[in-house]
């Protein structure tokens, strides 16, 4: 949408609204909605290529689980001074920044697939996490100030719906793309010459996937740029050292960062075992690209979810709703794990929908009453969603012990029991 040219020029500014602050510049809710859509979009992409570097390089479940741990290690690099990176340029150009680090990391995929060197692949996922992270600490707070304070719990969740809408479209694509790709051979049969051969060539569909994401990425820069001076007069609280770590002796915001941890690292987990799980004899016996495609059901079920929420939520205690749709997970777990065919398959498929608040609801729980601290707690949150770094990497690791899936899979059950017990702690509004 098109902002008239003096609206472009003089911005407008961020005003004190009670506890918070509010923007009064609605159209900038279709941009923060698409930056949703794109870091959720490329984050579900990981999905995908596990199971491809899985054959490429005849790695285990814990070095497959290395793909997420360098992307999510990204939150607890970055978390932080891309925080401050933000309160120094203002959001919009904060954005910015963010996209066209995440277009560079893009680019990184042609010299790591030219070299079939797996380390060059994970290297080149850190630098793109890393754009994701400076994003994503711009589109939190600020969509959650583009509106009244009140309804603020249910922008967010209705903003994260567009995150899912990535997460469920770019799976299918790139299962398509990506896994459709697989040769008759397997890495596993050759060796040398062949073998590098081999790594470079199947490589070639990860390379031209994110070529395009690149291209989209300059585009939305290029667009977000024009509206940099739109939120003129935006301010911060100033920080010294590590901003925000004072945030967490407040047992709210402590316990809600926590979660976060948890929350990412038990959805991340699950979606990163989605293809393999469903590939297994005892549960759906799939081939891997008809399993790829289920993994848009699994972030489908958060998208429909999260537009659900969004409406509950104005109805029902955020607290208590977050609560019970935990302890709805740790059930279609424990169905799945217990079960076979069809059931335990889309029983594990079926936690996408009560993942769906998880994120926002705690986030915003979380920074009720930070004001114009909320850049720092959204600093914080995003170094808390490294997570997804350690929580898959020890579920991998307790898969490859065990030589059960199903087994590995009651971690993040124990992940989602310490989410409902913050949802019951949290149900009351922050004093």
């Amino acid at each position: 949408m098109a902002l008239a040219p003096d609206m472009a020029s003089t911005g407008d500014p961020i005003v004190g609204n009670g506890g918070g602050t509010h923007v009064d510049a609605p159209e900038l809710r279709l941009f923060v909605m698409g930056l949703f859509f794109i870091f959720g979009g490329i984050t579900s992409l990981n999905d995908v290529i596990i199971p491809k570097l899985k054959e490429l390089f005849t790695l285990n479940y814990t070095q497959a689980m290395l793909v997420q741990f360098c992307f999510f290690t990204a939150y607890l690099v970055i978390g932080i001074p891309g925080a401050k990176l933000v309160k120094k340029i203002g959001y919009m150009r904060g954005a910015v920044a963010g996209l066209l680090t995440m277009m560079v990391g893009c680019l990184l995929f042609i010299p790591a697939s030219q070299n079939a060197v797996y380390g060059l692949f994970l290297f080149a996922l850190f630098v793109l996490a890393s754009g994701v992270v400076i994003v994503q600490v711009v589109a939190n707070p600020l969509i959650s100030m583009l509106g009244k304070p009140e309804t603020t719990h249910s922008r967010l969740t209705f903003a994260q719906a567009f995150n899912s809408l990535g997460t469920t479209v770019f799976p299918v694509v790139g299962s398509i793309l990506i896994l459709g790709s697989l040769a008759t051979v397997t890495a596993a049969d050759l060796s040398g010459a062949e073998l590098d051969a081999y790594r470079t060539a199947e490589s070639q569909a990860i390379v031209h996937g994110y070529l395009g994401i690149a291209v989209a990425l300059f585009v939305v820069a290029a667009a977000v740029w024009m509206f940099r001076n739109r939120l003129k007069g935006e301010r911060h609280e100033a920080s010294a050292g590590l901003a925000g770590l004072d945030l967490l002796k407040r047992p709210r915001f402590g316990f809600g960062a926590l979660c976060i941890f948890l929350y990412v690292g038990a959805e991340v987990s699950i979606g990163s075992l989605v293809v393999n799980y469903l590939m297994q004899p005892g549960v759906m016996g799939l081939q891997e690209q008809a399993a790829g495609k289920l993994i848009g059901l699994y972030w489908g079920g958060a998208m429909v979810g999260r537009f659900i929420g969004s409406a509950l939520m104005r109805a029902v205690s955020p607290g208590k709703l977050l609560a019970s749709v935990a302890l709805g997970a740790i059930t279609l777990i424990l169905i799945s794990t217990s079960t076979t065919g069809m059931v335990s398959g889309y029983s594990l498929l079926a936690i996408g929908l009560m993942n769906a608040i998880m994120f926002p609801t705690i986030f915003s729980l979380a920074s009720e009453k930070l004001g114009s601290r909320a850049a720092d707690g959204s600093g914080i949150i995003n170094v808390a969603i490294f997570g997804g770094a350690i929580v898959p990497l020890a579920t991998g690791a307790v898969a490859d012990l065990t030589g059960s899936l199903g087994t590995a899979l009651l971690l993040p059950a124990l992940c989602y029991a310490v989410i409902a017990s913050f949802g019951y702690y949290a149900r009351r509004p922050a004093a």
